[in-house]
């Protein structure tokens, strides 16, 4: 499935209130801590557009395969390049959920690659912590990942708040950045595992 960010934004979408956003915060807190699951994957293949993929290649250099990570410019680097510590992002699956208000074809608009359902708090999983999905094993970095103007403009300036308030942030609401360890395959549905150290 394709998601262009200009076809969706077309759509007019209810979108959720700090009210609803704050009470599925508790939902969010008893997500697993140790051991969850891949619910969804997603491959960016030019930037504003979204590919829903049942299984993808997850590769040391380029991040995950089809994924415009690797050719993309950015302004977090001197040189443009793309930065090391951001190669995949997470976020957690019930927090977009909530985001969404349900709507499980929305979850892509976020811009992660993988939603996982995975406590991603920073007491949980601290930068340094390796996660073991699929095949593949990579590692939290500690490069921040907030709510941005696209955020803003798909989910809208409550669910922006909510995501980068104190309790979103110690919760990583947003989602996290990782790097590559170890290359491999992960399948939605796969297992998601906190390695030990």
């Amino acid at each position: 499935m394709d998601t262009g960010a200009g076809t969706a934004d077309a759509v007019e979408t209810r979108l959720a209130s700090r009210g609803e956003l704050d009470a599925g915060e508790a939902h969010v807190r008893r997500s697993p801590a140790e051991q969850g699951v891949v619910e969804l994957i997603v491959c960016r293949p030019v930037p504003g557009f979204r590919e829903v993929v049942d299984v993808a290649e997850i590769d040391a250099e380029i991040g995950l395969v089809g994924d415009c990570w690797s050719t993309k410019t950015t302004s977090s680097t001197p040189d443009g390049s793309p930065h090391p510590d951001r190669q995949v992002t997470l976020m957690n699956a019930r927090a977009v959920d909530r985001v969404a208000l349900g709507d499980r074809s929305r979850w892509a608009l976020a811009g992660d690659q993988l939603y996982v359902d995975l406590d991603l708090s920073v007491l949980n999983l601290p930068a340094g912590t390796r996660l073991g999905i699929g095949s593949a094993v990579l590692e939290v970095t500690a490069e921040p990942h907030r709510g941005c103007a696209k955020f803003t403009k798909r989910f809208g300036l409550d669910a922006m708040r909510w995501v980068n308030s104190e309790a979103g942030r110690e919760l990583n609401l947003r989602g996290i950045n990782a790097r590559v360890v170890t290359p491999g395959r992960v399948r939605q549905g796969d297992p998601v595992v906190r390695l030990d150290p």
